[in-house]
């Protein structure tokens, strides 16, 4: 049966009573979608099993795969995890609020379901004043994938979430356009050293500023069904639209012949074709079926023009979206490239 989503236009969460009435449906144990400064993310207390259940029946995201916590204090982890390691509060003091997600072993009364059956919990305090609101006003930590079906590119505008998500869940919590456009980076502290479990606008370089050496333990594949993953975003197909996405990575120029020469050949096949590409290569391809990414060398353009231009031109009826590979892969631009080849159905190298 079909939910009659409620829609929360909200200017300032300190001013509007539709964030206490957003507060009030997840304290009742439901779903609330709501943005944060990565993604759209959609919320239950994450200490209520048949809650979550809710987020897992709404987007069809299979239940091994773990969720992130949100919280609004560090004080608030303490419900959560056995125990605090010194490595993670230099993190938390530093980059919290933040795009850093903390994997540490949780406390028995976090239920299984939360946690995809791990031992361990994955949590973050965002930097956003709506999401830190809705989770002050409930009094519960927020179990958060993001807000989209499972599968689908993130979303990044409410729109999006009310593409994939309305007549299914309760809420929807309208901030506006998010901030960075990817997820958080996810970072293992129970093991030694400290493991990155995916990137994201927080860097390795970042971290090992602040605890010393950590170890990258992601790749950009997506991982069997049989396997047991760590983190969100590692398992399954993820960020993927309906249309064939095709990279294309190398430097500029090479990249840019090489997209000519696929969009040639896939409009004498009569495929509809779609570009994301770098502003510097928009130029050449003068058409509302061009999608710009940004600068090439602004990686966090590329960030958060990413899922929205995936989305956008998925929109268009595409049969084929080519993806400009030739941004800066430094900082951010590491975790774009995660996330376009675990989209990709087809990477050329050129």
């Amino acid at each position: 049966m079909a939910k009659n989503t409620k829609i929360f236009c909200i200017e300032n969460p300190f001013l509007d009573d539709q964030i206490l009435e957003a507060a009030n449906i997840i304290r009742n144990g439901g779903t609330v979608a709501f943005p944060t400064e990565t993604v759209y993310g959609l919320g239950a207390d994450a200490l209520n099993k048949n809650a979550v259940f809710h987020i897992f029946e709404a987007k069809g995201r299979p239940a091994d795969n773990p969720l992130i916590v949100h919280v609004d204090s560090i004080k608030s982890c303490l419900k959560l995890v056995k125990n605090i390691p010194e490595k993670a509060l230099l993190l938390m003091d530093e980059f919290w609020p933040g795009p850093l997600t903390i994997v540490m072993e949780r406390k028995e009364s976090v239920p299984d379901i939360t946690t995809g059956g791990l031992d361990t919990v994955a949590i973050r305090m965002p930097e956003n004043s709506f999401a830190l609101e809705l989770i002050r006003l409930s009094g519960k930590p927020l179990a958060a994938p993001s807000a989209n079906l499972s599968g689908r590119p993130s979303p990044t505008s409410a729109e999006h979430v009310i593409s994939d998500l309305s007549g299914k869940i309760d809420a929807i919590v309208d901030g506006g356009q998010v901030s960075i456009g990817l997820e958080s980076t996810v970072i293992d502290v129970t093991c030694d050293p400290p493991a990155i479990l995916r990137p994201g606008k927080i860097s390795k370089e970042d971290i090992e500023e602040h605890v010393g050496e950590v170890k990258i333990a992601y790749d950009d594949k997506v991982h069997h069904e049989s396997e047991t993953v760590r983190s969100p975003g590692m398992k399954y197909t993820h960020y993927s639209p309906d249309s064939t996405v095709i990279l294309v990575e190398g430097e500029h120029e090479k990249v840019a012949c090489r997209i000519k020469e696929l969009v040639n050949d896939f409009t004498l096949r009569n495929a509809k074709t779609g570009l994301l590409i770098t502003e510097e290569a928009i130029k050449d391809f003068p058409s509302d079926m061009s999608f710009s990414l940004g600068k090439k060398d602004k990686p966090e353009q590329a960030a958060k023009n990413l899922f929205l231009g995936l989305r956008y031109l998925d929109g268009k009826g595409t049969d084929i979206i080519i993806v400009d590979g030739s941004f800066d892969s430094n900082g951010i631009g590491m975790a774009v490239f995660n996330r376009v080849r675990k989209a990709a159905d087809m990477i050329i190298k050129v």
